[in-house]
Formats: C-alpha cells, structure tokens, sequence
C-alpha cells in the first residue's frame, strides 16, 4: 500500500509537497519519489526507503528543486514518478492501488507492435508505466484517465502533473481516497489528510469514486463526476489509515474507539488491563478500556527511530524480527496481570503468537486478545497491504484446512459469527497462540463503528462481498 500528495501554489510548492509526501510514510514499503514542474521543465528525485526515512533521503534534493506545483509518491516497490512523453503533452505520474490484470494489459500494448516496457527486477513491468500506456490511449488527460480507470483491475488512484495543471482520478470504485485540500494561494490531493493540518490546509471535498478533476492555482475544476458505486477499502478504518486522517467524512481514531466500545459491550470479563498492541491497536483499546470501565495500560512500549514497519520486509524472518524489536515488554504491568489486548486484526498470527509468549514470560496471569475485525479468510484482490502471497498464510484459511481438510470449505459458515463452523474456527486460533481468550469483532458491528452503509464499503477479506448489503 502506498500514497501519494499533490500540490499547486501560486508561491513555491516545494515546502508543502516535500512534508505533505512525507506524511505517508506510515503506508510505504520501498521507494520515495518527489517531481516539480518549473519553468526550465521536470525536476525529479527517486530513492529507496526501505531502510532510511523518507524525510533523510529527500532534505539535500528539496534544496535544489522548485517549481509551483509538484506531485510525490511513497510506493510499494516500483519507481515513481514516472516522467513520460506523449501526443498529449510531457507529464509526470504516480499511482496508488493494485494492478491486478497487468500482464494481460501489456500483452494488449504489444499486440501494437510500437510499444516496449522498461523491466523491474524478476521480469516484472511498473504497473505505473502501464497505467501511462493506457492514459496515452485518449484524446486528452481526462479521456485517456478515463480509459485507464475502466481497463484497470483491482484498483487505482492517480494524479497526473502537467502544464495545464495537477490531474487527480479516483480509483473507478473508490477504494482508496483522494481528498482535496485548499489554503491561500495553493490547492492540494492528498491520500491520507492528516498530511493537511500541520500545513494549514482545510478539507475542501472528497473525491467520488471514478471521478476526476484538473487543480490549478485558480481551483479545481471537475472534468468525470463519480459513480454512483462506492467499494471504499474497510481496513483503513481498521488497520492502514492514520488515526489523524478522515475518509469520506470519518475520522480513523474515533471510528476505532467506536469499534472497541463496541467489542466491550459484547462481554464482561474480570481483567485488570487492557491494552492495546501499538500502533494500530492502541485507538481499539481506548474505547474498549473506556466502554468497560477497565484501566487502559501500556504494557508494551514501541521503539520506532530506526525500524520499518513490521509488514513492509518481503522476508517473514525479518518481518519477525522487525515485530518483536520494535516491543519492548515493561514486566511491573504485566507481572501477575489478567490483560486484554486488542489488535487490529490477526493475518498470519505468527508475530502476535511470539508477543504473547513474551506476556507470559512476563509473568502474566491471563492473556485475553479481542481482534478489532473478523477473522480473515479471503486474500485481498484489490491492493497490496499485506505481503501473503497465498490465502493459506491467513491464520482463519489455516485453521479451516485444519478442521476440514481443505482451505476453501465452507467459507460462508466460517465468516458467519453465530455458527458452530466460526466458533470452531476461533478455537483452533486460540490454541494456536496460547491465549486464555479470544473473540473475533463483529462485522455489523464494525460497519456500524464505521457509520457507513456496508454496501459502500469492500469487506471482501471477512466476508468474500464488495459492495453488499447486510
């Protein structure tokens, strides 16, 4: 998963694209990539960030670049911007979302006989080239941006810098968000708004799904309105988003507080602590702790200066490593304690089992876990949050071969939190990590601490359904 940041100002842009990129770094995995347009043409700057921060890589290039509008990208792996020549004029692009279909994209491309494509490690093609292939299509940004939004599977949002302007396209179903912000003399598309505050931009609006606008200095003018069809990704309430950023009008933190008071009221538990696994887990267990009247601790503390996030190395060893590192246990909280922790979600299980073993080791009296989303039991077809490479690697896909002997039984049963098939389901989890306790969110009661209708949200990874209704 990625992000990216837009900016058009009637002053210089570089100080607010520079900062504004960087607060998605929380989302990156490999390369950082910053453009400007000035009037001596592109300025462009690109480096790996797997193991040095965004802001390290890129405070030397700022003081070269200038311009009064740029884009900036942080990226799963593939170098972005992309500058590219064509009929419709220079430009620079970044994407974010997945490709799921392009191979079959390329393939279409070579059948012209006119079209080549630089290679990635592995043989691989930058899906950004391809979106530019199919951009290069149309008669204009607009039309050609169209194209690429209905070609594309899977997803993908896009801004495009040129000299008539930022062009910003929303994902055809909307499942990642392009927000548009405003302060005197500049406008900007952001993914994640909690890039605005701190730069002194406002929300102007939020995208719809497959619409597309053109931002100036001047404002921003709408060339597609959305669709009527919204399949916006669930898990950036749960797991990706920044608890400072709001989609479609929500804000990440008070919709997991929303989520936690929710798990509370479905029990009573004897504890002494609830807690919540940092980051993403923290928001969950405040409105749990509040709801239940339990004090909220910290148990675990986070080392962050020098380590990546957990899910970004490719490596399962490392991405261990990575997990247990960066917790540091404080045993005078967990010594003799009945604990609850929340989590926002539980994908292979493997680092959550080695944290609750260190509880134990600890001295912990009782380790009860309260997942702030059902079990997953669909791999995502849609971005590219999580490094499974196969369904099997989810800890609820497991457990199912477990119990049935094959993986893909019975799946509506087992995502059906009132049947014998989930609770059996849990169990087998249970065991596997050791926990006195452990119980599943609801999905309802997700979507209701998210406060929007279900059939406007992707909730494929629980449930197998994008854009159903409950």
């Amino acid at each position: 998963m990625g992000g990216f940041f837009g900016v058009v100002c009637a002053q210089d842009c570089v100080q607010d694209l520079f900062y504004g990129t960087d607060y998605h770094s929380h989302l990156g995995t490999k390369r950082g990539g910053l453009t400007v347009l000035n009037s001596a043409g592109y300025q462009r700057f690109i480096h790996n960030i797997e193991n040095a921060q965004f802001r390290s890589k890129f405070e030397d290039d700022i003081a070269k670049m200038h311009g009064q509008s740029g884009i900036g990208v942080i990226s799963d792996h593939e170098d972005q911007p992309l500058l590219i020549a064509s009929h419709l004029g220079d430009y620079a692009i970044v994407t974010v979302g997945k490709v799921a279909n392009a191979d079959a994209l390329a393939a279409r491309a070579f059948v012209r006989k006119s079209t080549h494509f630089a290679e990635l490690s592995g043989a691989e093609i930058n899906p950004t080239e391809i979106v530019a292939t199919l951009i290069n299509e149309g008669g204009s940004f607009a039309e050609g941006l169209a194209i690429a939004q209905e070609r594309i599977e899977g997803s993908c949002s896009i801004l495009l810098l040129t000299r008539e302007g930022i062009y910003a396209a929303r994902d055809r179903l909307g499942r990642t968000p392009i927000v548009i912000g405003r302060k005197d003399g500049a406008w900007a598309a952001t993914l994640e708004t909690c890039a605005f505050p701190n730069l002194d931009y406002e929300i102007d609006r939020y995208l719809g799904p497959g619409e597309i606008v053109r931002i100036t200095a001047a404002g921003v003018e709408q060339l597609k309105p959305p669709g009527e069809h919204m399949q916006i990704c669930t898990f950036l309430w749960v797991y990706y988003g920044y608890p400072a950023s709001n989609y479609e009008g929500i804000n990440v933190e008070a919709s997991r507080n929303r989520c936690g008071a929710a798990l509370a009221r479905r029990e009573k538990l004897e504890l002494d602590i609830v807690a919540g696994i940092p980051d993403s887990g923290t928001g969950h267990a405040l409105g749990y702790a509040g709801e239940a009247r339990i004090p909220y601790r910290r148990p675990f503390v986070k080392y962050t200066p020098t380590w990546p996030r957990s899910f970004m190395p490719q490596n399962q060893a490392v991405r261990d490593l990575v997990a247990r590192m960066k917790l540091v246990p404080i045993r005078e909280l967990i010594d003799g304690q009945r604990l609850l922790f929340c989590e926002d979600s539980i994908v292979r299980g493997t680092q959550l089992r080695d944290t609750i073993q260190r509880l134990y080791a600890c001295g912990a009296r009782e380790v009860h876990m309260r997942p702030a989303c059902p079990p997953l039991v669909h791999g995502c077809r849609f971005l590219n949050f999580s490094r499974s490479r196969s369904e099997l690697d989810l800890a609820g896909r497991r457990a199912i071969q477990e119990i049935e002997g094959r993986d893909d039984a019975n799946l509506d049963q087992y995502a059906d939190p009132d049947s014998p098939r989930h609770a059996e389901m849990t169990e087998v989890i249970r065991k596997r990590l050791n926990l006195t306790s452990l119980r599943y969110q609801r999905l309802d009661d997700l979507v209701a601490a998210i406060g929007m209708p279900k059939e406007k949200l992707c909730t494929l990874c629980w449930d197998g359904c994008t854009g159903c209704s409950v």
